[in-house]
């Protein structure tokens, strides 16, 4: 049983990731609770118009719920009516398959992702590129962030999605301008949002890690670079900082010293990354 299947007047009775709970009054001053219930395939809202408090101290926003109810519709809009709801058995199912994933093949997109970086031939950026894309942990963790929460990519898979998309936008902005540094662009727009790696968390919704909260991944991803490139002796300092100020200003240019773009590189990667971004959000969620 998924949400996507389910239609009016049928009885559900199985585990869905509860995404918020509300406490809520009717018109008649009676206590109701109001539930987003989602999955893999989607939402659905939930209401319990009978023992509410008792339900609701079953079971907290974030939990997997096991939910029994029939659905029916409101508004031109489906809801569940709740009959009851608690919180999963620990063990009864895994937190992440329940959270929205790409609909792109990930084995395809890992192969374009390696086709990208066989486009950089300078030695230094070439040897950082194989260096992460030799680290199987890393592109486990690639392969399953999300871009964000709520915005664009904001699924399971949208982050190698998004970073492919950039690359390949950069690789094509590479031949319309020959002046621009191909190595530099191709390499930046590939590890522009690598901190993205190191900045969720995995349960019944994503969530933000410690140092995500608190650095943010543009910093995180700054940082792994600065690791690795200490390892990898082709790449010198002067390209390094290069590379470091594309990813630093790719949202834009006010984290950067002086507040501007130091070079038509850095220029290019912000706009090709809001451009694939704002395209991907206004198909997701509509013109705003």
């Amino acid at each position: 049983m998924t949400i996507a299947t389910l239609r009016a007047g049928q009885e559900v009775d199985g585990i869905f990731a509860c995404t918020r709970k509300d406490r809520l009054l009717s018109r008649a001053g009676t206590p109701y609770l109001a539930v987003e219930l989602r999955d893999r395939t989607g939402a659905v809202q939930g209401r319990a118009f009978r023992d509410a408090d008792v339900l609701a101290g079953r079971f907290e926003r974030g939990d997997l719920v096991r939910v029994a109810g029939r659905v029916e519709r409101f508004r031109d809009e489906l809801q569940v009516d709740l009959r009851t709801i608690g919180r999963a058995a620990d063990g009864e199912a895994d937190p992440a398959a329940f959270l929205p994933a790409a609909y792109r093949d990930l084995d395809e997109l890992d192969g374009f992702l390696e086709h990208l970086a066989r486009e950089v031939h300078d030695a230094g950026l070439s040897a950082l590129l194989a260096d992460l894309l030799e680290d199987g942990r890393l592109r486990e963790q690639w392969r399953r962030a999300p871009c964000t929460r709520s915005g664009h990519h904001a699924y399971l898979g949208g982050l190698l999605e998004h970073t492919v998309a950039v690359g390949t936008l950069a690789l094509e902005a590479c031949q319309l301008h020959p002046r621009l540094d191909s190595d530099l662009l191709v390499t930046a727009a590939l590890v522009h949002d690598i901190g993205k790696t190191r900045e969720f968390t995995y349960g019944a919704e994503i969530g933000l890690t410690e140092a995500g909260r608190l650095l943010g991944h543009v910093e995180l991803g700054l940082a792994m670079l600065r690791d690795r490139a200490t390892a990898v002796a082709p790449l010198d300092n002067a390209r390094f900082i290069a590379l470091a100020h594309c990813v630093l200003c790719h949202h834009g240019p006010d984290a950067a010293p002086g507040r501007r773009f130091g070079s038509a590189e850095a220029l290019a990667l912000h706009r090709l990354n809001g451009l694939d971004a704002s395209i991907k959000e206004a198909l997701e969620h509509g013109i705003r």
